[in-house]
């Protein structure tokens, strides 16, 4: 195990301790225990810069499941290392804001520990070369995101919220690893680098379009676009860190991940080129028109979060049409560094507004729009972080979401004017579609400014002040990178943003790349004009044209489908179940029996049994008269209305089989049989005596011919597949070869005693384990009901 293996396991195994560390620990807060471990991991992957930037690509691998080609291959190029680099560094300043923003009241053992779970998670997802151990992360990565969610358990929205994150990510995860197993099938390996390496083989086989299908349901899901973003604004419920973490920089951004590593892979399909593009223009500006309606400013910033991942998503896509259809280098020049440059910028002022948007609510008590304002004089400092990180998402200078946002626009006039056959019916859209979706979110970045800190009073539950300043600190930091990385955007150009752009599409030789904000007089710019313009004036009149929500119907919205179809699954799953199980256990016996045939017919047939009876014992009569003797009790058994005859009768099938194996010659197992029919029928003798009588017995068997059946077809099927085992015998029996050595390898005479403890000696132990464990479970069991009636009479005293 390497260095870089060890970082990406070091939160789990800092969970552990965080875990010990609370139960001993309470004087001070846990996220200073927590703190070092991410602020160390990206102190790491800050020294690999130069090393990424030299084109020196690292690559760790470590064999984990090699039989199923499942391996723990650390592969780190451009793309992975800026998203470990914003995982841990968001990361650690997340941490350090919970520090301020969580009570020592709060359960903050768990709130660490997931945290931990699912740092991890992501880590493991963006520097993992194999794709079923990057799914097992990806999965991770679900769960504990569930468990941030839900953290507030007693509260219903937030368990809501996280069934529903999880239920939406999970399946489209699902989808993801079928796409994953297609890949490896054709390729004959699990390793993204040959499966890229394999593009041309993917793309002539028969099911290369149902993989790219399949992935993007895992990307869609997951970085929340167009129809399933419904899960995000659910998920504000969670603490405001989690958000800030989560919905910014980490969980959302693995669909993009995906994606961009994906890419070169896929770059020979158009079904992956096109969906990503009109996707992710759907979502931006779908997403933008949602945002501006909303009254929580967690609401909005949700909105805003799927919005702005529908723009780097379109951008990645444009980035991949430019290659495929055979543009100029500069239409993917654009469109993949405004996309890397966009996921950098929002991390940093979304993360940042997120964290104001904390900061609010713990300070007065709401998030509502409505009932804040005035602010601006009462907390001046979360009022200038919010003015320049809602500026920068606006896409306004000098921040650096202005020259990411110019980036987008000229993107999608340069693919607007390709003519590709295939998309000029729809070409003209795509910038309009970029407009319009940056009018709004020009709108709504207005609505959290102005909205909260300006106006006449606020209505709040408790009296506004500015935040303590270990709140401020990371939410500072974040807007001092925007204003850093908006007026020297070069310090990123080569060192980050450069090796991971070349990384998307596989590329050896890095793109030159080099961002400014002057560019002349461009349709990009006067479209920024545009937007400014338009925005201020829907903001200004907002309460003119906002009666055009009043048209979006609940009824047909997707939240309402995604409930309807809940309701109406678990309304029909409930009644199957009610249905089949009946309380009866004959009933699942004939359930288990009957697919038990069903299936193994199936085989017999399709395979055939070519049976070879010409070396079978022959029967004797004593073995006649044994089995006249139990169909004759089991018989007994059905008919009567005795409890003590049905036991009687139940031991002599019993001691009938001991008969059988004297016959056979095994005293051994006849001795063993013996006594366990003996304990056996002496025990149902006890049970069934302290059992109340029943009053009511039927007067006749009713006798159900589907039982009937299915029994004797078990009894047929159990012989035929004896007989072919019999009839095709590859190897020898090994009773031969413990009858020539259970003295010399065993130095004993007993072969049932030498075979139980010496050549099966291993198989023993853990049958013994076994034992052991339910022993213990039952010792525990006996423990806890006579604590119970303990305490049940001294409540009753």
């Amino acid at each position: 195990m390497t260095l870089l293996h060890f970082f990406i396991l070091l939160p789990l195994l800092a969970a552990v301790a965080i875990g010990i560390i609370y139960k001993f620990q309470k004087n001070i807060h846990l996220g200073w225990f927590v703190l070092p471990v991410p602020f160390v991991i990206v102190s790491y992957l800050f020294t690999l810069i130069p090393n990424i930037q030299s084109g020196s690509n690292i690559y760790k691998p470590l064999n984990f499941m090699p039989r199923i080609g499942m391996n723990f291959d650390v592969y780190i190029d451009g793309l992975g290392l800026l998203f470990a680099i914003l995982i841990s560094g968001i990361g650690t300043l997340v941490v350090l804001y919970s520090i301020g923003y969580l009570s020592q009241d709060e359960k903050l053992g768990n709130f660490y520990i997931y945290l931990l779970m699912f740092m991890a998670a992501m880590l493991g997802v963006v520097m993992i070369d194999n794709v079923l151990m990057m799914y097992m992360f990806w999965e991770l990565t679900s769960i504990s995101s569930f468990l941030l969610i839900a953290f507030w358990t007693t509260k219903e929205k937030s368990t809501y919220g996280a069934q529903k994150s999880m239920l939406i990510t999970m399946f489209g995860g699902f989808m993801m690893l079928g796409g994953f197993i297609l890949l490896g099938s054709i390729t004959e390996s699990y390793s993204i680098r040959e499966m890229i390496q394999s593009s041309d083989l993917i793309a002539s086989s028969g099911v290369g379009t149902l993989a790219v299908i399949l992935v993007l349901f895992g990307a869609f899901t997951k970085s929340a676009q167009f129809p399933f973003y419904i899960w995000l604004p659910d998920a504000m419920e969670a603490p405001t860190p989690v958000s800030a973490y989560l919905h910014s920089a980490t969980m959302v951004k693995a669909g993009l991940y995906l994606v961009a590593r994906f890419t070169p892979v896929f770059m020979w399909s158009t079904t992956w080129v096109n969906t990503i593009l009109i996707v992710g223009l759907i979502t931006l500006t779908w997403a933008s028109f949602n945002a501006v309606i909303k009254d929580d400013m967690k609401a909005v910033l949700a909105f805003s979060t799927v919005s702005q991942l529908g723009l780097i998503m379109s951008l990645l896509g444009v980035g991949a049409l430019a290659v495929t259809a055979g543009f100029n280098e500069e239409i993917f020049t654009v469109a993949v560094i405004a996309a890397v440059f966009h996921i950098i910028n929002h991390a940093t002022f979304k993360g940042s507004l997120f964290m104001v948007t904390g900061i609010i609510d713990h300070q007065t008590g709401t998030r509502s729009i409505k009932r804040l304002g005035a602010l601006l004089t009462i907390m001046p400092i979360s009022f200038t972080i919010t003015l320049i990180t809602a500026f920068s998402m606006a896409g306004l200078p000098p921040f650096n979401g202005f020259l990411s946002k110019e980036l987008f626009l000229e993107a999608m006039f340069e693919i607007s004017q390709s003519n590709v056959s295939f998309l000029s019916a729809i070409s003209v859209l795509f910038p309009l579609l970029a407009i319009v979706g940056s009018i709004f979110t020009f709108v709504y970045s207005m609505k959290l400014i102005f909205g909260v800190f300006t106006g006449e009073s606020f209505d709040t539950p408790k009296e506004p002040s500015e935040a303590p300043v270990l709140m401020l600190i990371s939410p500072a930091i974040l807007a001092s990178l925007v204003v850093i990385f908006g007026l020297f955007p070069n310090i990123l150009s080569n060192t980050i943003i450069s090796p991971a752009a070349s990384a998307i599409l596989d590329r050896q030789n890095f793109v030159d790349v080099s961002i400014s904000f002057w560019h002349g007089v461009t349709p990009a710019l006067l479209s920024t004009i545009l937007i400014v313009l338009v925005g201020t004036v829907l903001y200004y009149f907002r309460d003119s044209w906002s009666f055009v929500y009043n048209y979006i119907k609940e009824a047909y919205t997707l939240n309402n489908l995604y409930d309807q179809l809940l309701k109406q699954s678990t309304y029909y799953s409930n009644k199957a179940t009610q249905s089949l199980s009946t309380g009866f256990l004959r009933t699942y016996l004939l359930y288990i029996f009957g697919f038990f045939v069903l299936f193994n017919f199936m085989t017999m047939f399709r395979t055939g049994l070519n049976l070879d009876l010409s070396d079978l014992a022959p029967i004797g009569i004593q073995e006649v008269i044994l089995v006249f003797v139990i169909l004759i009790s089991l018989g007994i058994i059905m008919m009567t209305k005795s409890r003590m005859v049905s036991i009687i009768m139940l031991g002599a099938v019993g001691f009938s089989m001991a008969l059988f194996f004297v016959f056979f010659r095994a005293p051994d197992l006849a001795l063993t049989q013996l006594a366990i029919e003996t304990v056996t029928t002496t025990l149902f003798l006890v049970c069934f005596y302290h059992l109340p009588k029943v009053s009511k017995l039927p007067e006749t068997c009713q006798f159900k011919l589907t039982n009937f059946v299915v029994a004797v077809l078990v009894g047929l099927v159990s012989i035929l597949i004896g007989l072919s085992a019999y009839s095709h015998r590859i190897f020898d029996s090994i009773s031969e070869y413990h009858i020539e050595h259970v003295y010399d390898l065993a130095a004993g005479k007993n072969m049932v005693n030498v075979i139980l403890v010496d050549f099966r000696g291993y198989d023993t132990v853990f049958e013994t384990v076994v034992f052991a464990i339910a022993g213990i479970g039952i010792y525990i069991l006996m423990r806890m009901t006579n604590r119970r009636k303990d305490d049940g009479n001294e409540e009753h005293s």
